[in-house]
C-alpha cells in the first residue's frame, strides 16, 4: 500500500487538518471526497472500509485513500475524523460499531440521503457515547456509482446540508462544516425532520417519478428518446438497492409528495381530455415558473 498519495498534484495548498480520516464506504461519495482531501493536503492518512476487496483497490489506484482495509474497527480506531458514505440501511449499525471503536471525542459525520431515522437512533444514547456526531448529507451525486466515478471536485459549489439537534455542541456542528467547506461545499442546516420532508419533494419523488416514467415507456419507443426524457429519466439509472433504502426510510414523507404529483398529473389529464386549452397553458405555465426559479 502506498504511505502517502500527497505527491498527486494539489490544485492549492491548505494545511492538515486531519491526520488520518477513515472513509467508510469508498463508492461515489466517499471516494470523490478522498480524492478531494488528497487533492487539496487536507489529511495525511485517508484509511478506506469496505467490503469488497476489488473496490477498495480501485479506490487506492485512484488516489482517493491512502490505504485499505475490511477491518471497521481497526480502522476508526485510528481516525481524527470519521466520514460514513455508505447505504442509509447501514449507517444506524455501522455508527454504533464505529463509536464503540474510536478514542473519545472522534468527529464522525454520514452522507446519508435520510437523516431522521440516524439522528434519532444516534441521539437515543448520546450521554454513554464515545464519538461526537453530527449528522449530513451532500447534496451531490450521480446515476453512476463505484470508486470509479469518483471526482475530486463532485462537492465544488454544491450544498451540503447539517442536521444537528439541540444537543449537538456548536463547536462539533463547526468542525463538521469546516470538513464540508475544505472539500469545496457550501453549507446549510436543517433538522433532520425538515430535511426529510424537503428531500422527499427535491430528490426522493423525483427519482421516482424518473423510474415510472422509464419504465412506462415501451421498449419500440426507445429508438425515438432524445434530450428531453433523458434528461428526464437520467436519476433512473440509479442503483435500485441504495434507492429502496432511502424510499423505504423516508416513505411517509414520499408518500405525500406522490399524492401531490399524483393530483398535478391528474389536473393535466383531466384538462388534455377535455381539450381544455386554457387550464393547460395555465397548469404547464405554473409548472415552468417553477422549473424557472431555479436558473439555468
Amino acid at each position: 500500500m502506498p504511505p502517502s498519495i500527497l505527491s498527486h498534484d494539489v490544485p492549492f495548498a491548505m494545511p492538515v487538518l486531519w491526520p488520518t480520516v477513515t472513509i467508510v464506504g469508498v463508492g461515489l461519495i466517499g471516494g470523490s471526497a478522498g480524492l478531494a482531501l488528497a487533492r487539496r493536503g487536507l489529511a495525511k492518512r485517508i484509511i478506506g472500509v469496505g467490503r469488497s476487496t476489488d473496490s477498495l483497490a480501485v479506490a487506492r489506484d485512484r488516489g482517493a485513500v491512502t490505504e485499505v482495509t475490511t477491518d471497521l474497527t481497526a480502522a476508526v480506531a485510528a481516525a481524527d475524523f470519521v466520514l460514513v458514505a455508505t447505504r442509509v440501511g447501514l449507517i444506524g449499525s455501522q455508527l454504533d460499531q464505529i463509536d464503540a471503536a474510536v478514542r473519545p471525542g472522534t468527529l464522525i459525520t454520514d452522507a446519508g440521503s435520510t437523516k431522521e431515522s440516524i439522528v434519532t437512533a444516534w441521539e437515543a444514547t448520546r450521554p454513554s457515547r464515545r464519538g461526537r456526531f453530527v449528522g449530513s448529507h451532500p447534496l451531490a451525486g450521480s446515476h453512476e456509482r463505484g470508486p470509479q466515478a469518483a471526482d475530486a471536485e463532485l462537492f465544488s459549489g454544491r450544498l451540503a446540508v447539517l442536521t444537528p439537534v439541540a444537543e449537538t455542541p456548536q463547536d462539533d456542528v463547526e468542525a463538521v462544516r469546516q470538513f464540508w467547506t475544505a472539500i469545496g461545499a457550501e453549507t446549510a442546516e436543517l433538522t433532520p425532520a425538515d430535511h426529510d420532508t424537503l428531500l422527499a419533494a427535491a430528490s426522493h419523488t423525483p427519482h421516482l417519478v424518473a423510474a415510472a416514467l422509464a419504465a412506462a415507456t415501451p421498449a419500440a419507443a426507445r429508438p425515438l428518446t432524445a434530450g428531453g426524457w433523458r434528461d428526464t429519466t437520467r436519476v433512473a439509472a440509479g442503483d435500485p438497492e441504495l434507492w429502496t433504502d432511502i424510499l423505504l426510510d423516508n416513505a411517509v414523507a414520499v408518500a405525500g409528495q406522490l399524492d401531490a404529483v399524483a393530483t398535478g398529473i391528474d389536473q393535466l389529464r383531466q384538462a388534455i381530455a377535455a381539450g381544455d386549452r386554457e387550464t393547460l397553458i395555465h397548469l404547464l405555465t405554473l409548472a415552468k415558473e417553477s422549473r424557472d426559479a431555479l436558473g439555468s
